[in-house]
């Protein structure tokens, strides 16, 4: 039987996978540490039946394992992006402050919105940032939250679709009901259970 593997934990904005073989988890760490894993659990057993799954998407990955390290390293190199756009006449003329990369644009509003921008500290365009960032920090948590929702649910689709509770379990998940998702996912396979908890954790935590 083949150990888990984990390797040394990868910053959050890096990708991680995580890979099954039948309920017992097989492997956890980089694309190319999991990949590996997958490729000597293959060898070692021919017969093995393994899952592996992005982390951030929940999504299953197609691993080809075919050739060396070398060759499945390559192979799981992203493909180049192309280069930032070079900066246009008409941007370097922009208005605004470049140095804090401030662009000076119209916006229409009622005169009621003036009259209360004006009277709001610090004037109208500091308030407008301030309601801007706000909106956009609401919208980050929103986004964690649907994020980590969606990634449980595929990973618990695909590995607990059959198993009791999982419909019951989903629908917690999308409730934010902690309580309630640990209690109907406490009797599946320990380490499907425990990926499942795990990914849907920051939709809790963010709820």
């Amino acid at each position: 039987m083949t150990a888990f593997i984990d390797t040394t934990p990868t910053p959050d904005s890096a990708p991680q996978w995580t890979a099954f073989a039948g309920t017992r988890l097989l492997a956890r760490g980089t694309p190319l540490d999991v990949a590996l894993a997958v490729q000597a659990a293959l060898k070692g057993d021919p017969n093995t039946s393994a899952l592996t799954f992005d982390d951030q998407t929940g999504r299953l990955v197609d691993l080809d394992l075919r050739g060396t390290a070398d060759d499945i390293a390559a192979r799981l190199v992203p493909a180049a992006g192309t280069a930032e756009p070079a900066t246009t006449d008409a941007q370097a003329r922009s208005p605004g402050r470049p140095k804090l990369g401030v662009v000076a644009r119209e916006v229409t509003l009622l005169p009621r919105h003036w009259d209360w921008l004006a009277a709001q500290p610090g004037g109208a365009s500091v308030t407008l940032r301030k309601l801007v960032d706000s909106a956009r920090a609401a919208s980050t948590h929103q986004e964690r939250i649907r994020q980590a929702q969606a990634s449980a649910d595929r990973f618990m689709m695909a590995m607990a679709g059959n198993l009791p509770g999982y419909e019951e379990a989903a629908r917690a998940l999308y409730a934010s009901q902690r309580e309630r998702f640990t209690e109907l996912t406490q009797a599946w396979p320990t380490d499907l259970r425990d990926h499942g908890r795990r990914l849907a954790e920051p939709a809790f935590d963010a709820a």
